[in-house]
């Protein structure tokens, strides 16, 4: 729709200029460009707030029309006629319901800037705060209707009567941009995604967004804080590189549609303002676009297969995600497909450089026609942004390479900027590690290592095969030696090699490994569990987190006989079908209801199914147990999210309280945080304590364990009854060759032994992690690089985002993956070994110099990425 309505807009700019041009010729003033201009102005303006705004779109494509016609036209980004003092005033005391002065000590009623629909005043509050008041013009929602119904009517006339505009759908189309549209006379709807927005943005670093002042906010009455600066159409004016400037706005209209999903819907020059040293102030938010996730994937997924110019597969998600396909389409694909491939390879590569979106889409369209197909109009409100700031960014930089910056959104799950940032990691890996990269392609000819270098979505393309392991250090076969931040994802918490834990597995092994047969170590450690937990009455053993996870479901599955299960969104309960609902990159549904979406291809649909998820912090969102606690068999999280690393402990006080007044066994995953974060876990730092609660890794000593510990209720529930026929009705199956062999239990029973004897370790470990994250957050700051980094207990969280996010789908759609990435790439060169996951740990056995040393490592690869590009700033 608005490649056409760009032209229409072009058609009525042009049919305006010739309707005026004799008035204005006779008065024999200027060019006749100028002229032109004059009278596009006086009918643009005369005709409303809907023909206004499309002269502002009309003057930020200085690419498109006459010089004379964008100057002219940048008066109605903010200097459009307004009402008169008189007028003002009783527009005002009509929203305050009372006098002027009621609501304000001092209020100027000659506007400051005034465009399509609301002027704005400077005013002060009772208390002396300086504030901005956007006030709707009288008679503007009445015009905005009124000019939707004729503007809807002549569409709905065009496509009955233009046989070829019948394909692109324009009566549907046009609604779409009516529903964007109809609400920027309304201030209230305006105040609510302001304040949203506001929210976003609270601590970036070179953008600012006005707070609102609630109580003074009404249907056609917006007061806000002031905010000062140069106006965007003064651009030339800043005093600060104008192609960073133009980089820094396309960086924010990027940032608000590809992470929050949640953008400014016309950001041209009156609605933007400058400091003098480049920061950007956003106002108007009286249309915005906000994108589903299901629309945010799409964007992200096709855009990415141009980026690595895999144009069929471009084309596939192209068509699959815009375009609404016809029988003629699909009977001739393969042709449709060879032209598209095309068009992307046209635009995305061999004229990249002069990107424009206007003519992309319009090729497209113009395809779309030849075979009778659609383009879908939920793409139709990313367009008009695009299309927005596209025009703007050029006019402040004409040379900017759009799509080259567009890169840092589109390509964030790829760990490299450039072919030159790939190519020198390359080189400087093969001098720094060639055996080791010699055993990584030795690999590729008959192992696929999920854990590591074939990782899913985060493949490690440099991974480190390590020949020795001590302490808190790996050594590779290059004899580099790297400070570990990984501990095998959770298992090494006193370091490698530990003494007791080698003299354990010493002794165990010298009196041979015993599996599928008692033996007094199984005993042992399930002893120290129980003592560990005081809700936990018995343990069962197994080999991982995942196992524990299993059976904790399946004893709730048999005690309740319900099988939907309870979880949260981006909790991750190991590799099972039901521990991924909802737990990587993909979401669905709206963020206070999301839905259940499978972690992989392969998953079972009924599992999927059979999962209520919920949001972790979300007090309001529990009520949904209530809604669903006769489907329940129980609930399950981890109490301490470790890939976000918080800790909500009013949230898991009203969870257990609800679980428990509605009969739902509640279930705790501390695989991760078991014995790390303290003797026992979570629950023993907060005192609340769940039915059953599983553990893994620390527990095995580093080697593979997994332990379901709780109330005997629920353990029973894999206890035989040595009644074959009652066990089959009344009993679920627990079994696994390898679980509780006396290896992996000696080991883990030396582990909990020293942990428990040495309680120093967990103060120590802490205070190590709150230096080792200021360190960290000292050297982000002092770069002015937007960086969140979550830490307590030995774990942290670090991503490069300006925001703090309160859910998990909020933090991972701020994230910059590719710098995130990138840095472990980085720390790699500087002999610190950092997972290309979300999260590290340290362990017991790194030093005070160790820290130093990863916090030195840490400023070389922040400067080493600036100087590469992958930050904006």
């Amino acid at each position: 729709m608005l490649p056409h309505l760009a032209k229409a807009a072009s058609a009525i700019l042009v049919g305006a200029a010739k309707y005026g041009f004799a008035c204005v010729r006779a008065r024999g003033a200027g060019t006749r460009n100028q002229r032109r201009a004059d009278a596009i102005l006086t009918f643009l303006t005369r005709m409303g707030p809907l023909y206004i705004k499309m002269g502002q779109i009309a003057a930020t494509r200085s690419d498109l029309l006459p010089a004379e016609w964008v100057s002219t036209l940048r008066s109605l980004h903010d200097r459009t006629p307004h009402m008169s003092p008189q007028r003002t005033r009783r527009a005002i005391e009509r929203e305050l319901s009372d006098s002027l002065e009621s609501g304000f000590s001092a209020f100027e009623l000659r506007p400051v800037a005034s465009a399509s629909v609301a002027q704005v005043h400077v005013a002060h509050l009772h208390n002396g705060r300086k504030v901005a008041v956007k006030l709707v013009k009288d008679g503007v929602p009445a015009q905005i209707e009124e000019s939707l119904r004729t503007l809807g009517a002549l569409v709905t006339l065009v496509h009955r009567l233009v046989p070829r505009a019948r394909r692109l759908n324009l009566p549907t189309r046009f609604d779409e941009l009516a529903r964007l549209l109809r609400p920027q006379a309304d201030m209230k709807h305006e105040a609510g995604r302001q304040q949203r927005i506001h929210a976003n943005f609270a601590e970036h670093p070179y953008v600012r967004v006005p707070a609102v002042f609630p109580e003074l906010v009404t249907e056609r009455m917006l007061v806000m804080e002031y905010m000062d600066g140069i106006p965007g159409n003064r651009a030339e004016t800043v005093g600060f590189p104008r192609e960073r400037l133009a980089r820094r706005l396309q960086d924010v209209v990027y940032t608000m549609l590809y992470m929050h999903g949640l953008s400014h819907g016309d950001p041209h020059p009156g609605n933007v303002l400058f400091t003098p040293d480049g920061e950007l102030v956003l106002l108007d938010f009286g249309v915005t676009v906000e994108l589903s996730e299901h629309e945010k994937w799409g964007l992200s997924s096709f855009y990415y297969a141009c980026i690595r110019k895999e144009w069929t597969l471009a084309s596939e998600r192209f068509t699959r995600h815009f375009v609404l396909t016809s029988p003629e389409l699909e009977a001739r694909r393969t042709e449709y497909d060879r032209h598209m491939m095309e068009i992307l390879r046209h635009h995305f590569d061999i004229s990249s450089t002069r990107w424009s979106s206007m003519a992309y889409v319009g090729d497209v369209l113009k395809l779309l026609g030849n075979f009778h197909a659609q383009y879908t109009t939920n793409f139709t409100k990313v367009e008009l942004v695009f299309l927005s700031s596209e025009g703007f960014v050029t006019q402040i930089d004409p040379d900017i390479d759009i799509w080259s910056n567009a890169r840092k959104f589109t390509d964030r799950y790829s760990p490299y900027m450039s072919a030159e940032v790939e190519s020198r990691f390359a080189a400087d890996f093969a001098r720094q590690m060639p055996a080791t990269l010699q055993l990584r392609e030795r690999a590729r000819d008959t192992l696929v290592a999920p854990g590591h270098a074939d990782r899913y979505f985060f493949p490690s393309a440099f991974p480190v095969f390590v020949r020795q392991a001590t302490g808190g250090r790996v050594r590779d076969f290059d004899d580099n030696e790297y400070l570990d931040l990984c501990g095998g994802y959770g298992p090494h918490l006193l370091g490698y090699a530990h003494p007791a834990i080698n003299a354990a597995i010493s002794a165990s092994l010298g009196n041979g490994l015993v599996n599928g047969i008692g033996n007094p170590h199984e005993v042992e450690l399930a002893e120290l569990l129980v003592a560990s937990l005081p809700s936990a009455e018995k343990a069962l053993m197994c080999n991982s987190g995942t196992e524990a996870i299993l059976f904790a479901i399946r004893m709730c599955r048999g005690y309740r006989r319900r099988n939907k299960v309870a979880k949260f969104e981006g909790h991750y309960h190991g590799f099972s079908d039901q521990g991924m609902v909802s737990s990587w990159f993909r979401f669905s549904g709206e963020t206070d209801r999301p839905q259940p979406i499978a972690g992989s291809l392969g998953t079972d649909p009924d599992t999927v199914d059979n999962t209520l998820v919920l949001q972790y912090g979300d007090l309001c969102g529990l009520t949904r147990l209530r809604e669903h606690a006769e489907e329940l068999a129980c609930v399950v999280l981890e109490p301490m999210p470790t890939s976000v690393v918080t800790l909500d402990v009013p949230f898991l006080t009203e969870l257990r309280a609800l679980c428990t007044e509605l009969n739902i066994p509640l279930i705790f995953d501390e695989v991760v945080s078991g014995f790390r974060v303290a003797y026992g876990g979570v629950q023993n730092l907060v005192d609340i304590h769940p039915d059953l609660t599983c553990l893994g890794k620390v527990i095995g000593g580093g080697l593979p364990c997994g332990a379901v510990v709780g109330r005997a209720t629920f353990i029973d529930m894999a206890k035989s009854s040595q009644d074959p026929f009652y066990d089959y009705e009344n009993k679920v199956f627990a079994g696994g060759t390898l679980s509780g062999n006396s290896l992996t239990c000696a080991a883990g029973t030396a582990v909990l032994r020293h942990l428990d004897a040495n309680p120093q370790l967990y103060t120590q470990l802490d205070d190590k992690t709150q230096r080792l994250a200021a360190m960290l957050r000292q050297s982000t700051s002092q770069r002015d690089i937007a960086c969140k980094i979550n830490a307590r207990n030995s774990i942290f969280s670090l991503t490069f985002s300006h925001r703090e996010a309160r859910l998990y789908r909020e933090r991972m759609a701020g994230s910059n993956f590719k710098a995130t990435i990138a840095l472990a790439y980085y720390m790699r060169k500087h002999r610190v070994y950092l997972p290309e996951l979300h999260s590290f740990l340290i362990s017991a056995a790194h030093t005070t110099e160790d820290l130093h040393q990863i916090a030195l490592a840490f400023e070389r690869s922040l400067d080493e990425m600036l100087a590469d590009g992958l930050f904006v700033l």
